[in-house]
C-alpha cells in the first residue's frame, strides 16, 4: 500500500517485520498459507508469543496492559502480519469485550476479566445472535430473570464463532420485557461451564465448525457479573459494535488477498499468456486495488477516532460494508485465476494425504471463498448497515 510513512512509522515497520520474521513460529506462517484449520493451540500459541512481546493488546490503554498503539501502528501491524501469514488475533476478548468493560465495568471486574484476557487464562465468545434476532438484533428472546443474587437465564444464541473452544460468554440478555425493545437488555458475562449450557456445532460450507449454538436452560449467573446497570446493554452493545465492524474492514487480510491474486495471476495462463497480462481480468484486479487504497485512508481516520476515545459512528458502517465487498471481490478474482482447481473446497482438499490438488496456492482457494460468503451478513448484514448510512445522511 504506497501511503506517506514517517520516518518514525517507517522504523515502526521495521521492528514489525523484525518480530514476524524472528519469532512468528514456521509452522502456524505455512498453516495460514495453506489454507488448513487452525485449532485452539495454534491460536493460543500466537497470542502467547503477542503477549510476551507487550504486543496482544495493541488498542488498549497502557493504565490497563495494553500497548496503546496509535492508528498507524495499528495499521501497519495489521498489514505486516497478513502479508507474513500470521494468524488473525482472536477479537472477541481482546477487542470488543475489552473495550466495554474499560469504559462500563466495575473496577471488579476490570481488575478481574482483563489480565485473564491477557493471559489467555479466559477464552470468550459473543452471545448476541439469535434465531430471529440478528442483524434486528433488539428483537431477542433470551431472557435473564432476576433471583435474589443471581439471574437465572433461558433461551438461545447462534451463530457464536469459536464457541466451542470458549470457557466465557458475554451475552445480551432481556431483563424487562415490558418495556421499547431497546431498553430492556442488560450485557451479563457468563461462565460457559455453568450446569444448563449446552453448546452444538454447526459446519460451514467450507466444511469447518466455525460457528455454534448456544442453549441456556435454567442457568445460573451471579449478579455481579451484570455489566453497568440493567437495562442499559443497549448502549454498551452498540458500542462494541462500532469496534466490531472495524474490525471487519479488514485491510491488511485484502492486501496480502491481492497479492495472492497476482501471484496466482502471474502463474495461470490464459491465450498462451499469462492471466496478469490479460486486460479484463486487470481492470478488475486494478478496481479492487484502487477501492482497497481509498478504504485504507478511510479506515486510519475511524481508527484514529477511536484511539482519541470518540466511539465511530456511521463510518463502521461504510468500513464493513466496503471492506466486506473487497474481500469478496479479491476471492472471487483468486476462484476465476486458479479455475477448476477451485473445484475442491472440503477440507480434504487442503488437508491430509490429499493435498495439494493442482499446484499448492490452489488448495484454500475455493475454502476461502465460500468460507467468506459470510462477511457480508455478520456484525450486522450490508443491507441495515446500507440503511444506517442512509439515516443519517437523510438526518444530517
Amino acid at each position: 500500500m504506497d501511503l506517506s510513512y514517517s520516518p518514525e512509522e517507517q522504523a515502526f515497520r521495521d521492528e514489525v517485520r523484525a518480530f514476524l520474521r524472528d519469532d512468528l513460529p514456521k509452522e502456524l506462517s505455512d498453516k495460514v498459507r495453506s489454507g488448513a484449520e487452525l485449532g485452539k493451540a495454534d491460536i493460543e500459541r500466537w497470542h502467547a508469543i503477542l503477549n510476551a512481546r507487550g504486543w496482544l493488546a495493541q488498542n488498549w490503554p497502557k493504565a490497563f496492559g495494553g500497548a496503546e498503539w496509535n492508528a498507524v501502528q495499528r495499521h501497519i501491524f495489521e498489514e505486516e502480519a497478513a502479508m507474513a501469514n500470521a494468524p488473525r488475533i482472536v477479537p472477541f476478548g481482546l477487542g470488543m469485550l475489552a473495550p466495554v468493560l474499560q469504559k462500563f465495568g466495575s473496577k471488579q471486574q476490570q481488575d478481574h476479566y482483563l489480565p485473564r484476557i491477557l493471559s489467555g487464562e479466559d477464552w470468550w465468545c459473543q452471545g448476541y445472535s439469535e434465531p430471529g434476532a440478528g442483524s434486528d438484533l433488539a428483537s431477542l428472546k433470551t431472557r435473564a430473570v432476576r433471583d435474589g443474587d443471581h439471574y437465572i437465564v433461558n433461551g438461545q444464541k447462534t451463530w457464536t464463532t469459536l464457541g466451542q473452544h470458549a470457557n466465557m460468554i458475554f451475552c445480551l440478555v432481556r431483563t424487562d420485557p415490558d418495556v421499547k425493545q431497546q431498553e430492556g437488555i442488560s450485557f451479563l458475562l457468563i461462565d460457559m461451564d455453568t450446569p444448563g449450557i449446552e453448546v452444538r456445532p454447526i459446519i460451514l460450507l467450507d466444511g469447518t465448525p466455525e460457528v455454534n449454538e448456544v442453549f441456556f436452560n435454567d442457568v445460573k449467573v451471579p449478579v455481579e457479573n451484570l455489566v453497568g446497570e440493567e437495562n442499559k446493554g443497549w448502549t454498551y452493545a452498540k458500542y462494541l459494535l462500532t469496534h466490531e465492524r472495524t474490525n471487519i474492514a479488514g485491510v491488511g487480510f485484502s492486501q496480502a488477498g491481492i497479492d495472492a491474486v497476482k501471484r496466482i495471476a502471474r502463474a495461470e495462463m490464459a491465450g498462451g499468456r499469462p492471466l496478469i497480462e490479460n486486460p479484463h481480468f486487470a481492470a478488475r484486479l486494478a478496481r479492487v486495488e484502487i477501492d482497497l487504497m481509498a478504504m485504507s485512508t478511510t479506515n486510519l481516520r475511524i481508527i484514529s477516532q477511536a484511539a482519541a476515545g470518540q466511539a465511530p459512528g456511521v463510518e463502521s458502517s461504510m468500513l464493513k460494508v466496503k471492506g466486506t465487498i473487497i474481500r469478496q471481490e479479491i476471492n472471487d478474482l483468486a476462484r476465476r485465476a486458479v479455475g477448476p482447481y477451485a473445484m475442491p473446497f472440503a477440507s480434504e482438499a487442503v488437508e491430509g494425504d490429499n493435498a495439494p490438488i493442482g499446484p499448492e496456492y490452489a488448495g484454500p482457494v475455493a475454502a476461502q471463498y465460500f468460507n467468506n460468503r459470510k462477511l457480508s451478513i455478520f456484525g450486522g448484514s450490508n443491507e441495515i448497515q446500507r440503511g444506517i448510512i442512509a439515516k443519517v445522511k437523510m438526518e444530517g
